[in-house]
């Protein structure tokens, strides 16, 4: 086997690394002059970079140009941290902006990999601006409906992995490596380190996946061609074929409303998993809220048919969607509608988390957001309720118009045992009063809510 890459390759090497024997063509900017030991006129600055020069064979801290990763064409650019630290100063900022221009002018999708250390203090703030001008270059690729994904090297921190890094839509770690606003020189002495790693900043939901380096180019190949479709102004895709209903222990549909709870709630029937793994070929997990938190009870990510089609999902796994779950399904659903991917979302929980760390956390607001991702969205959106169906928990994933059921699930206003407590009925009448709510899948369908049973 191949010995696994280093953390501290270098920017051509890690270009390498992806693009292999397809190789890779340089870009640059216009040059551009600058005064003297640059704007600040910071003495032995361009003696710095002339020996970073030597180091490096580099003449800046970034490079960029196009490449073929796996069997898509893209944008590439790369950090050289033997360039001062891969820091960010007028000329980078040159680069930067030429990159996201490359891939805006040739509709192609933009990888970075970040190893920096963050702005440059020689050029002061002249320097630090360089994050504007980084992330409007970033916002305008995102208007146009073309993906960006980083991959986030060792170290990556400040300014650098406050834009180009955090910023993208899909976010890979290399083991091992330091991620993190806050370098290792100016955070707090006491400060947990592991927060600062790229394993701890997935445990916080800030990174999709922690990739060895061996891994890399297979895994980008693949989020390539997850995220290649669609675009503003181009023809959506067509909607996400239905999943096939997974073998269940109970046949037929419920006679009653009590049934058809009991049934939803089975340990027996398939859960969201199991419809995954027969509905797609590959997956890429999308983790976490951006907001410090994760929910296990909600998958979100992007996977590929066998057909080569991809498709976005949000799947509910059974349990009380936290805010955190609500979030990533909201991210999810408006990045594959940025991008032209029809969405799944597959619907299954007793209801919205309502503790009080939930409302802490928002509960009504993220579940607000999930409701406008859905509303908006131009791509078309195909839901199945594969198990309970809790009010609006579960109906703020549900596709108006584009929701089906399997023969194990329910979807109702509110929870029978719950209905008959409000109703001050005694418990022996939740079965009558699961009947009144109607929540059976055929009574789903004959009320509109429900476009077919899946069988």
């Amino acid at each position: 086997m191949p010995a696994e890459p280093s953390l501290r390759m270098t920017a051509r090497e890690t270009i390498a690394l992806l693009t292999g024997a397809a190789g890779f063509t340089e870009h640059r900017p216009p040059p551009r002059t600058l005064p003297p030991d640059g704007p600040l006129g910071w003495a032995g600055y361009d003696a710095a970079r002339e020996r970073a020069a030597e180091r490096t064979g580099e003449d800046e801290s970034v490079v960029y140009g196009t490449g073929v990763v796996g069997d898509r064409e893209c944008v590439l650019l790369s950090f050289e941290f033997g360039f001062l630290g891969g820091s960010l100063g007028q000329l980078t900022g040159d680069r930067l902006e030429a990159a996201y221009g490359l891939a805006l002018t040739r509709r192609l999708p933009l990888v970075a990999l970040v190893a920096t250390g963050g702005s440059r203090m020689q050029e002061g703030m002249v320097a630090l601006t360089q994050l504007q001008r980084v992330a409007a270059a970033s916002t305008r690729l995102r208007a146009a409906g073309l993906a960006q994904i980083a991959v986030v090297r060792d170290p990556t921190t400040g300014g650098g992995w406050a834009t180009v890094g955090a910023g993208a839509d899909v976010v890979l770690a290399l083991p091992g490596a330091q991620v993190g606003f806050a370098g290792s020189r100016v955070r707090p002495p006491d400060a947990d380190p592991y927060a600062y790693s790229a394993e701890g900043q997935f445990a916080a939901g800030q990174v999709d996946a922690v990739v060895p380096g061996a891994e890399l180019p297979g895994t980008v190949a693949l989020w390539l061609r997850a995220l290649g479709a669609g675009g503003v102004g181009e023809e959506p895709r067509s909607a996400a074929p239905l999943p096939r209903a997974r073998p269940s222990s109970a046949s037929g549909l419920p006679a009653s409303g009590r049934e058809a709870v009991e049934r939803a709630r089975s340990s027996q029937r398939p859960r969201a998993e199991a419809y995954l793994v027969d509905y797609f070929t590959v997956r890429l997990p999308l983790h976490g809220d951006r907001c410090g938190s994760t929910d296990p009870g909600l998958l979100t990510g992007f996977g590929l048919r066998a057909d080569g089609q991809p498709v976005a999902y949000a799947a509910q796994c059974g349990t009380a969607t936290r805010p955190a779950g609500y979030r990533a399904a909201a991210r999810t659903i408006r990045l594959a509608d940025r991008l032209g991917v029809p969405v799944l979302t597959l619907v299954d929980t007793p209801g919205a988390a309502n503790d009080a760390e939930a409302e802490r956390a928002g509960a009504g607001a993220a579940i607000a957001d999930t409701f406008a991702a859905i509303a908006a969205a131009r791509v078309p959106v195909t839901t199945l309720v594969i198990g309970e169906g809790g009010s609006g928990g579960a109906l703020a994933l549900a596709a108006p118009g584009n929701t089906h059921v399997t023969a194990d699930s329910y979807f109702s206003v509110i929870a029978p045992e719950l209905a008959a407590a409000i109703l001050k009925r005694p418990p022996e009448e939740t079965g009558a009063t699961a009947d009144q709510l109607r929540l059976r899948p055929q009574d789903l369908v004959e009320l509109g809510i429900a476009r077919s049973i899946v069988s």
